[in-house]
């Protein structure tokens, strides 16, 4: 796998769907394509904000090969694999790496709860085992507010001490920069990501990797500015910190979805998969009336 740009930039991808509620992978590639003329350095596809849970093995696997085909460069790829299920992992984690992307993001398998840092390590370890190939890189990804299952310094230390540069880094979605902290201070030649997108400048400034974050689908320039650091990182920083702000008490998929269809013109980008409930008119019109008070998308 192909690490090299994987650093500053990069946008956890929301999944168009067609009216039939399959994959819209036309609209996947030039969604992707959009966004990097923005200033976007990658995309991560399957993880939280691309409801990678809510699509099949199959689906996941024939999307990243539409992707590839419709010339998305594969260094510019992250791949979210993680499942409830190690071998429905691993198959999509071998698929990640035989497509030669930059890296696979992997959730610890999350139904079981309670999990302590030996049951986390053996989780994801049983993934990266059953893939075996010591060219995989994986990012291991920490979003315990969605998955009920942390991954701590101590799983950590057990990976890497078993698998080595294998495990390349950790995305930590937490919003807990102490959380954050304790692992980029215990391991940091390791790539460290935050989801948070309010901590991205904080971040770089220590010499962490970036950011894979949702709200880039619709606010990637602001995002761009804040990476660069330049005179208007400031105003930037303000402008996400009120883009922040504008979800709460709203749901963020949903939210997010109704914005990108207003950006794009694209009803596709409205549609959900089960459990989550689509925006109506009525709805999307009134976030698209609520942003009036915030900074321009795109």
């Amino acid at each position: 796998m192909r690490t090299e740009k994987l650093r500053g930039l990069w946008v956890a991808s929301l999944t168009p769907l067609a009216a039939d509620g399959r994959i819209d992978t036309g609209l996947f590639a030039s969604h992707c394509r959009w966004l990097f003329s923005r200033g976007v350095d990658g995309v991560a596809v399957f993880g939280t904000t691309g409801e990678g849970q809510s699509f099949s093995v199959r689906e996941r696997i024939d999307a990243v090969d539409g992707l590839l085909r419709a010339g998305i460069p594969g260094d510019r790829i992250v791949v979210g694999t993680g499942c409830a299920a190690v071998p429905d992992a691993v198959e999509l984690t071998r698929h990640a790496l035989t497509s030669d992307v930059a890296a696979a993001m992997i959730l610890p398998p999350f139904f079981w709860k309670g999990q302590d840092d030996a049951a986390v390590a053996h989780g994801i370890g049983g993934v990266i085992e059953g893939v075996n190939d010591a060219r995989l890189r994986a990012i291991l990804y920490h979003i315990p507010q969605v998955s009920a299952v942390s991954i701590n310094t101590g799983a950590i230390a057990l990976l890497r001490q078993r698998f080595g540069d294998v495990v390349a880094g950790i995305k930590d979605s937490s919003a807990d920069y102490t959380h954050f902290d304790a692992a980029f201070t215990a391991f940091p030649q390791m790539l460290h990501f935050v989801g948070a997108e309010p901590q991205l400048a904080r971040v770089l400034e220590v010499g962490g990797a970036g950011t894979i974050c949702g709200l880039g689908n619709v606010v990637p320039s602001i995002m761009a500015r804040l990476r660069d650091g330049r005179g208007a990182a400031k105003d930037a920083q303000r402008e996400i910190e009120a883009f922040c702000r504008f979800f709460i008490g709203r749901p963020f998929l949903q939210a997010t979805r109704a914005m990108l269809a207003q950006l794009s013109g694209e009803p596709a980008w409205l549609r959900t998969r089960a459990p989550l409930v689509a925006f109506d008119a009525d709805q999307a019109a009134a976030i698209s009336a609520a942003l009036r008070d915030y900074p321009a998308l795109g």
